[in-house]
């Protein structure tokens, strides 16, 4: 049962489109577990980008099928959007390439309204939310009040929900917000519409197509959304999603057991990136950090904000292995640390005067920390040739060698490049 779970093991951007469109190749299915489109994946494919939101990065792939689980919360106006720009570029020509869970909720346009206003309202003090519309699509789920992905089928349950969805989210919306309401008829008529395009990806039971495609030996690849420290439950709180982002919602958001998981694959930066508000230990506020976002071309895929750079911090790192039980790394990005004289690394906390080794879980005193950082030197060999390990300057190499010393597990796959060849293969995907 060769099943991989692909997270990500920072704040999310750590590059997993890239990693999750090179192992699709090897793949048959991919299968994307939780969030919404408030995640952005970016591919390069012989020079040609493709942002992909809510579709798994294998749709790239003609032999691989896609699945959107109960786990993800579904925008169906975006998801259309996304369907109409890849056919657009000659992909997803079979409907059969790409499966929605029936199960899946609903983003609607009140949710976006109320993720919006909420922002609003806070001010200085917001969570720095993508105003998508996800953590109250959460919301619902959670109070048993979700319009589900299956209810876009049928005119009369639709008509039934929004009803009773409206009273209380105009009343909100209106008294509160002071915002303009939404009208029934003219949401029911267009979400049916809606319906009646994505009809054809429908299916009842993602769950059972993953769990007999591992039961076959099938190469099956789970592909989640932002990051560990953006987990809603591990991360750090307030600062963070409103899903759980880490390996173990492969298993709760598809509706399979934890047994079927064989390879946990970390992905993270060669550096580290944060968009939006939180704390963040190694931040460079200069010229370095400035320099990084650049030539790095950090900016959020979905909402084009420009992402904080710092150092790679090897203690929220090796949380990230903990919790997710990480199997292997997928190093990123290592090529955009060439030309730089000094690096360094994270590899202790001050907090109040008393070093720690282990990541706070309190937001609290990981703003109040200061990084206890290791120096390397820096190396001037251009990256994007290489294809093994031992063709790596010889500071990238003790770098890297650092790295999986101090986390305890081995890099597998280094990226050189923004590009799907720029990548060194250490260790296959699909081997045991």
């Amino acid at each position: 049962m060769p099943g991989i779970v692909v997270v990500g093991a920072q704040w999310g951007d750590e590059g997993k489109g890239k990693v999750v469109d090179v192992f699709s190749s090897q793949a048959e299915l991919v299968v994307r577990y939780q969030g919404g489109n408030n995640a952005g994946h970016t591919l390069v494919v012989n020079g040609q980008k493709t942002v992909l939101h809510l579709i798994p990065s294998g749709i790239l792939h003609k032999k691989c099928q896609c699945i959107i689980s109960g786990g993800v919360v579904l925008d169906p106006e975006v998801l259309i959007e996304e369907i109409k720009a890849l056919k657009d570029k000659g992909l997803l020509k079979d409907p059969n390439h790409l499966k929605i869970s029936d199960s899946a909720t609903l983003i609607m346009p009140y949710h976006k309204i109320i993720d919006q206003s909420r922002e609003e309202k806070l001010g200085r003090e917001k969570i720095g939310t993508t105003g998508r519309g996800i953590g109250p699509a959460y919301e619902d789920r959670a109070s048993r009040k979700a319009i589900l992905f299956r209810d876009l089928f049928d005119s009369e349950t639709l008509k039934q929900k929004l009803q009773l969805a409206l009273e209380e989210k105009n009343f909100l919306i209106e008294h509160y917000f002071r915002k303009p309401t939404l009208k029934l008829d003219e949401l029911h008529q267009k979400y049916f519409d809606f319906g009646q395009i994505l009809k054809p990806f429908r299916i009842e039971d993602p769950g059972l197509v993953v769990a007999t495609a591992l039961s076959k030996k099938k190469k099956v690849l789970f592909e989640g959304a932002q990051g560990t420290l953006l987990d809603l439950n591990h991360g750090t709180y307030p600062y963070v999603t409103s899903s759980s982002t880490v390996a173990g919602s492969a298993c709760t958001g598809v509706g399979i057991g934890p047994s079927q998981i064989n390879k946990v694959i970390g992905i993270t930066k060669a550096y580290t990136t944060r968009v939006g508000t939180g704390p963040f230990p190694t931040e460079l506020n200069n010229e370095v950090g400035d320099l990084i976002q650049k030539k790095g071309a950090e900016f959020g895929a979905t909402t084009g904000r420009r992402r904080r750079c710092g150092w790679l911090d090897l203690i929220a790192l090796k949380y990230a292995v903990r919790v997710n039980g990480i199997t292997s790394v997928a190093l990123m990005k290592l090529d955009v640390l060439t030309g730089l004289p000094e690096i360094k690394v994270a590899t202790a906390y001050d907090l109040d005067g008393r070093k720690i080794t282990e990541f706070p879980t309190s937001a609290d005193d990981l703003e109040r920390v200061k990084p206890i950082l290791k120096s390397f030197k820096g190396w001037t060999k251009d990256l994007s040739t290489v294809r093994k390990k031992s063709q790596l300057p010889k500071e990238a190499r003790a770098y890297v060698d650092f790295i999986e010393k101090f986390v305890g597990v081995k890099a597998d796959i280094i990226s050189t490049g923004p590009d799907r060849e720029e990548t060194i293969w250490v260790k296959p995907l699909f081997k045991h």
